[in-house]
């Protein structure tokens, strides 16, 4: 029971996953399963929206005062040319990177953002969640759209622009250099009438225009063929046309409750919009994945389709099933299936919560049963995953217990009354000395049991601060996981502001604003009971969410599922196949 509730709190803290519209499991998915799909109970698409939930919505309060004052302008390498590259028998702690391979060409993308008035915090925190996706495909620079200077346009690939505050002052200078055309833009949400107003001919251009916001209740928006979800409690509003010509493609269709329809996205000439903000209220199966792939179109529009898929086997520490293991490597073995799995060295409860007041301490190397089950696992095609050193803090509730697999251990949480976690900020020890030393004692126990650190990491609950990332990118080659991005991250040098943050997933690799290579986990885990305000997540609502991440041209089905539930695990690897993705190891990417 306490591995159930530990996964439905991971599906509340992180998942994002309102539930939206659309219950029912689509035709592909469904066919995918075959018969097996008449034993599934069917998808269960519960709203647990709450104000501290990252996933759904970024967290913070108005600003006291206005910011940035000076030029703030920060670049960033592509995943391409700064992937470290090292095996888990050589492990590396707290070692400088390796040199940087070189590329002759790369796509560039700059990214734009607005910064006045009292929101202005939120533009950082969507270039933030930007530049992460753009350093997918290549190089990226960030800076506040009010610091654009004439002709910078031209020195990139592609612009982004995402419009957050009503009204920005956007410098003529580069409404200017996106009307001359010459260089691919993607424009998001407001401030589209400041461009319009601009050219006086902009309808006769472009073949399009705006009319207003459209306030109706949009739960779904259609892209390629599949019917993504959209938070239909979003009342930010979609932008309307008072014209939209044949010579404007239409790339994605907002659905009305009443099944009228509208355009999300739409292109001409060099310009991309839309009209929607798709970096808020993200979920599984989200209108984010259309525009994900819309960076495909300007950035590496030549990228074949391929759909690749990875499994994690999660939480897994010393006093784990052996056999149970065992099991489950079995069966994915038989399907040719390589995976990840977590290992939490050391077990910790240290206020005996769960041995009648006794405090519990093992490491992994006191269990040797488990030790050759790890092995059996690797030498079935399983790669581990380090999952900290104890997944949990101290002997203080963080934010449930103390107990390991339960509590965070790399960043401080609390719980309100109705059980929605509170994250308060990094631990009081937390530096870079402190979060290495977690990874170093868990270097230590695994030696002791005869095993490597390995070259990939999840942090416990995907809470960590700041410089627990940068740490983990010094020492991992890859984070396994989602992650929490924080004001300041933009500016060099700047203080990190903790009380202002979001969450993100991705549907393909990309090197983020920590210099750390992240893997795709973009499908939540499986979660055959509902624990406080956290519905069940069964293998129909994967399958239904991964039939969705097909319109990303080379994205991924990414999930996660404890060891005790082999036969949801056998439904979603044979559907995820069905649906045409092929299971990759998470260290070959």
């Amino acid at each position: 029971m306490a591995r159930d509730q530990s996964l439905s709190r991971r599906f509340v803290l992180l998942s994002g996953g309102a539930a939206l519209a659309g219950a029912a499991l689509p035709t592909g998915a469904a066919a995918a399963l075959g018969p097996e799909i008449n034993k599934l109970p069917a998808p269960n698409y519960a709203v647990h929206d709450y104000p501290g939930n990252p996933y759904l919505r970024p967290q913070g309060g108005p600003l006291a005062s206005p910011w940035p004052a000076p030029r703030t302008v920060k670049s960033g390498p592509a995943l391409a040319t700064r992937r470290m590259r090292r095996t888990a028998s050589t492990p590396r702690p707290l070692a400088v990177p390796l040199a940087p391979t070189t590329a002759d060409w790369m796509p560039s993308t700059l990214v734009l953002y607005d910064t006045t008035g009292q929101s202005g915090w939120l533009g950082e925190l969507y270039a933030i969640m930007a530049v992460n996706l753009a350093s997918h495909f290549g190089n990226w620079t960030a800076m506040p759209v009010v610091q654009y200077e004439s002709g910078e346009l031209s020195q990139y690939s592609c612009v982004i622009y995402i419009g957050s505050t009503y009204g920005e002052p956007i410098p003529t200078a580069f409404l200017d250099d996106v009307l001359a055309g010459t260089q691919s833009v993607i424009w998001v949400y407001d401030n589209i009438w400041q461009l319009t107003a601009r050219a006086a001919n902009f309808t006769a251009l472009y073949g399009w225009n705006w009319s207003q916001l459209d306030f109706s209740t949009v739960a779904e928006v259609d892209y390629k063929g599949q019917k993504l979800k959209r938070y239909s409690a979003n009342g930010a509003g979609i932008m309307n046309y008072a014209v939209v010509g044949s010579n404007v493609s239409v790339l994605a269709t907002c659905v009305r409750s009443d099944g009228t329809t509208f355009p999300w996205a739409l292109r001409s000439g060099n310009l991309t919009y839309t009209g929607d903000n798709p970096l808020v209220y993200i979920s599984e199966g989200d209108r984010y994945l259309a525009f994900c792939d819309l960076l495909f179109d300007a950035l590496a529009p030549t990228t074949p389709t391929q759909h690749r898929a990875l499994v994690r086997l999660e939480d897994i520490d010393p006093t784990y099933d052996p056999t149970q293991l065992r099991a489950v490597a079995d069966y994915l073995a038989s399907q040719g299936v390589p995976f990840g799995f977590q290992i939490i060295p050391r077990y910790l409860d240290p206020n005996g919560v769960y041995s009648n007041g006794v405090p519990q301490n093992i490491p992994l190397s006191s269990k040797p049963a488990m030790v050759r089950a790890i092995r059996y696992m690797q030498d079935a095609g399983g790669v581990m995953i380090n999952h900290g050193w104890t997944h949990q803090y101290s002997n203080v509730p963080n934010p449930i217990n103390a107990v390991t697999g339960r509590d965070c251990e790399f960043f401080r949480v609390t719980l309100n009354a109705d059980s929605t976690p509170n994250y308060q900020g990094p631990l009081p020890p937390d530096s870079d000395t402190w979060a290495a030393g977690r990874f170093l004692s868990a270097q230590a126990d695994l030696q002791d049991a005869g095993l490597d650190l390995p070259p990939l990491v999840t942090f416990p609950d995907y809470a960590a601060s700041a410089t627990d990332y940068a740490v983990a990118a010094e020492i991992f080659n890859a984070r396994a996981e989602r992650s929490l991005y924080f004001s300041g991250l933009l500016t060099d040098g700047g203080p990190i502001d903790y009380t202002r943050f979001v969450g993100q997933y991705f549907p393909y690799v990309v090197y983020d604003v920590y210099g750390g290579t992240t893997l795709p986990d973009n499908l939540g885990g499986i979660a055959p009971q509902g624990f406080d305000v956290s519905p069940a997540r069964l293998p129909a609502d994967i399958l239904a969410d991964a039939q969705r991440n097909l319109v990303v041209r080379d994205g991924f089905a990414s999930f996660f599922i404890h060891t005790d539930n082999l036969s949801y695990l056998q439904a979603v690897v044979t559907g995820v196949q069905g649906l045409g993705y092929t299971f990759v190891a998470p260290d070959s990417l």
